[in-house]
């Protein structure tokens, strides 16, 4: 629960106000107490419903607000200012943003516990975090690298916030083509093939296969659409439970996802590059390898990929070295990424391997989007306009067939 407060401060004199995280009531006077705030008024936040959902089951955070976040952090802990007057001059900033604005109060009352940075992040039920990203903090803390670790992964959350949204551009453009294509299909099915197939009917004309499969076909539409739209949207929703709640479901789509041909290869690059420039930021500040590979493979979407990593951390540990741990993987990891690996193990350059890397996977990533791209948008073309034709020659059939009889 969030409460507001206002009270003086026994130190200074002065008076303050804010919100902390508590929860119950009894709680959050404690906590004030125990902060030194004498309240003159405490009560819980008059939040919209939807805010309280969001609380109760964390809300987001994108990766651009994470890392503007992370950046400021890293600016004050530079400046060697403590990490909790670091996040109380965050908060200021942050003043217009009820969630961020909550969500560092929370950090703040539990590091005035006593708590680490880390800790405090792990305590807070306001705003899910990657998993990846406490860990890194984690280990920043044991290591005091906590400036450098956040400056980096402010650096990796930005690039990947551009990538994001440098995908969803090259995608709005096929997406629309999709769905005005399935709109103006469906429009001609179900509204214009019954008002010209109805005046063949009139004069008894006995319809082509073609066009009695065309008639078929939007009368099952027509009169089944609301069956088929509650069908789809449970299909939709069994699916995207199965693949957050069921790992080997999971496991099995990123598979299949893998063995595609052109998406397949930009999900894999993409993955890599994402697990490159990860590791080189966690290697350069400092973090044992294990603990980097185990860190840097939680930021994975694909399970498959993400499996064979942590396989291979535990191998490491055995005594294996890395690429070796991967080799028996080359149907799925690139094998110039593993040979690249083995040649900085050799040389003790890994960090800059693996930068490079990075930024290879990244260049080489948008190229194969920019031809997947360039050859989507005509095959779709070729397949609406086929549909569309398809149609059109059903409808005009019975027409030739009246010009020959007569």
């Amino acid at each position: 629960m969030i409460f507001k407060y206002k009270g003086v401060d026994k130190k200074s004199g002065k008076k303050v106000k804010g919100v902390l995280e508590a929860h119950d009531l009894q709680e959050a006077k404690s906590r004030l107490l125990a902060k030194n705030i004498l309240y003159t008024s405490i009560k819980e936040s008059s939040v919209s419903l939807l805010d309280k959902i969001s609380f109760k089951r964390k809300a987001s955070i994108s990766n651009q607000e994470l890392a503007t976040l992370s950046r400021d952090l890293a600016i004050y802990l530079r400046a060697g200012i403590p990490i909790a007057n670091a996040l109380r001059l965050a908060q200021n900033q942050y003043a217009g943003n009820k969630k961020i604005y909550n969500f560092l109060g929370s950090l703040i009352t539990y590091l005035d516990e006593g708590k680490s940075f880390y800790q405090a992040l792990e305590s807070q039920s306001i705003i899910e975090l990657p998993n990846f990203y406490k860990q890194s903090i984690k280990v920043a803390e044991s290591s005091g690298t906590l400036e450098e670790v956040l400056e980096e992964l402010a650096t990796f959350l930005k690039e990947q916030d551009r990538i994001n949204k440098q995908i969803q551009s090259a995608f709005a453009y096929p997406l629309f083509i999709i769905i005005v294509s399935i709109f103006m299909v469906a429009f001609m099915i179900s509204y214009v093939v019954p008002k010209i197939t109805g005046i063949f009917v009139q004069m008894k004309q006995e319809l082509p296969p073609i066009t009695q499969f065309v008639v078929d076909l939007g009368n099952f539409f027509k009169n089944y659409w609301i069956q088929m739209g509650i069908t789809l949207l449970i299909v939709i929703t069994l699916f995207s439970v199965a693949i957050k709640y069921s790992s080997r479901f999971k496991y099995w789509v990123d598979y299949i996802l893998l063995k595609l041909p052109i998406l397949g290869k930009i999900i894999q690059v993409s993955e890599l590059a994402r697990f490159s420039y990860m590791a080189s930021v966690l290697l350069n500040s400092g973090i044992p390898f294990v603990q980097t590979i185990n860190l840097a493979s939680k930021i994975l979407r694909n399970s498959v990929i993400q499996q064979i990593f942590d396989e291979a951390a535990q191998k490491v540990v055995e005594g294996s070295k890395f690429s070796t741990a991967l080799i028996r993987h080359t149907d799925i990891i690139d094998k110039s990424f593993i040979q690249a690996i083995a040649l900085g193990e050799e040389t003790s350059q890994v960090p800059v391997i693996l930068k490079n890397l990075s930024e290879l996977y990244l260049e080489e990533n948008r190229d194969k989007i920019s031809i997947f791209l360039s050859l989507l948008e005509p095959v779709l073309m070729l397949v609406v306009g086929g549909i569309i034709g398809f149609i059109i020659t059903a409808m005009l059939l019975p027409i030739f067939s009246i010009n020959i009889q007569g």
